[in-house]
C-alpha cells in the first residue's frame, strides 16, 4: 500500500482556480454579451425611442 505525495500548495492553487473557474463561468452567464449584442440592443432602443418621440401629438 502506498500513498501518492502530494504538494499542498499546488493542491490548494489547483482548487482556488477552479472555484474561480467557476465563478467566473456563472458571471459570463449573468452578465455577458458581446460587444455586438450590447451595440445592437442600444440601436433597438434608440429606433424605439424616436418612433415613439415622431407619433407624440403637439398642441
Amino acid at each position: 500500500m502506498t500513498a501518492d505525495i502530494v504538494n499542498l500548495r499546488r493542491f490548494k492553487k489547483s482548487k482556488a482556480r477552479e472555484a474561480d473557474a467557476k465563478t467566473a463561468e456563472a458571471n459570463r452567464l449573468a452578465f455577458g454579451r458581446t460587444k455586438a449584442e450590447r451595440q445592437k440592443t442600444e440601436a433597438v432602443r434608440t429606433l424605439e425611442t424616436k418612433r415613439l418621440d415622431d407619433h407624440k401629438l403637439e398642441d
